[in-house]
């Protein structure tokens, strides 16, 4: 019925903002990660550069807003504010998806942000799924025009489609849809989980089917089964939610097993990043980009100077993470040695 997916992103919203839904228990992983400290860096804070290029767009530092919200009027606020501040810090940023928009018009206005926004690498998104459901490349192409993105994320599912009472459960044979979209499409198609982590064996298929690259998106962050355990509408559905509120791969662990898999492939690493120093972590085990979401949502629902703050803090503490790890730009960050695992770790002590 009229407004239904709206009602949807409303309540994604509101139970982002005003419930505890992280894993009780799983995390990224990061924190078994630390960067060898350099007492003597031998170079001058100043000097760190952190600027990155994805996709012919040169980023003053490595940071991805991650996709969150659209389709709702509360969406359209959010979105401009976090466009807005990616903008002026030459940071990217993710839509929500936008099967709303394409089912919907009258929300289309909650995803343009390049009104306030005509810089930044911009990701229009849509759930993979719906290509099992009726949508073509041309209406991804729709979504891509709609907001004049520079590259599009299909974003993958699975679990909480199947603990939802109207989800999508027709998965089967979405690789070879997935494959369509990236060689038809004019723009680069990118996939990513939305907090349960990538696999290797899910990230050879993408690699098949020409994905130009992949988000790991992993556990350890907002574990959207529990965001569907607070949408539940039954005793049934709240258990199946909660059952698997520790289900996925942590984000680290997701990262170095696709990026061993994929050694040359383009990845992007988010969930449960929550620092600058999480994204210079993920950048050392080999992402290009480290996105967040929910820290940015909650600056946006404050305004635009707290999305600014936000990212300035982040920044910040690349910047010094860099620094202090004697990391003088991005490249040199990924460098062996820098950054040691729990059992060097506890060798070193």
């Amino acid at each position: 019925m009229p407004g239904t997916h709206a009602q949807r992103k409303y309540d994604h919203i509101r139970i982002n903002l005003e419930k505890d839904v992280s894993f009780p228990h799983l995390t990224t992983g990061l924190e078994r990660y630390h960067f060898l400290h350099q007492a003597l860096p031998e170079l001058d804070l100043d000097e760190v550069d952190m600027s990155v290029e994805v996709f012919d767009k040169r980023l003053q530092a490595p940071i991805l807003i991650s996709s969150m919200t659209g389709g709702a009027k509360e969406a359209q606020r959010i979105n401009l504010n976090l466009a807005e501040a990616a903008e002026a810090h030459g940071v990217a940023m993710g839509l929500g998806s936008q099967r709303a928009a394409l089912e919907e018009p009258e929300q289309i206005p909650t995803f343009q942000v390049r009104r306030v926004a005509p810089n930044i690498l911009l990701f229009a998104n849509l759930g993979a799924v719906q290509l099992n459901q009726g949508y073509t490349v041309d209406d991804c192409l729709r979504a891509v025009e709609m907001v004049e993105a520079d590259a599009l994320f299909l974003h993958l599912n699975p679990l909480q489609e199947a603990v939802q009472a109207d989800g999508d459960r027709h998965w089967r044979g979405l690789a070879a849809k997935i494959e369509a979209v990236c060689r038809r499409l004019p723009v680069p198609v990118v996939v990513k989980e939305v907090g349960w982590g990538v696999s290797p064996q899910t990230a050879r298929l993408l690699a098949d089917a020409g994905v130009a690259a992949i988000d790991v998106a992993g556990a350890g962050g907002t574990s959207w089964t529990e965001v569907e355990y607070h949408r539940a509408g039954s005793k049934r559905l709240r258990r199946l939610a909660r059952a698997f509120a520790d289900w996925g791969i942590p984000t680290a662990v997701s990262l170095r097993l696709v990026r061993e898999t994929l050694p040359h492939m383009t990845l992007f690493a988010s969930g449960g990043l929550r620092s600058g120093i999480d994204i210079a972590k993920c950048i050392a085990l080999g992402a290009e980009l480290g996105g967040m979401a929910g820290p940015f949502l909650h600056a946006a629902d404050r305004g635009v100077d707290a999305v600014m703050e936000e990212i300035a803090a982040v920044k910040d503490e690349i910047r010094v993470a860099m620094f202090a790890a004697g990391a003088a730009d991005i490249q040199a960050l990924r460098e062996p040695g820098r950054l040691v695992g729990t059992r060097e770790w506890e060798w070193f002590k």
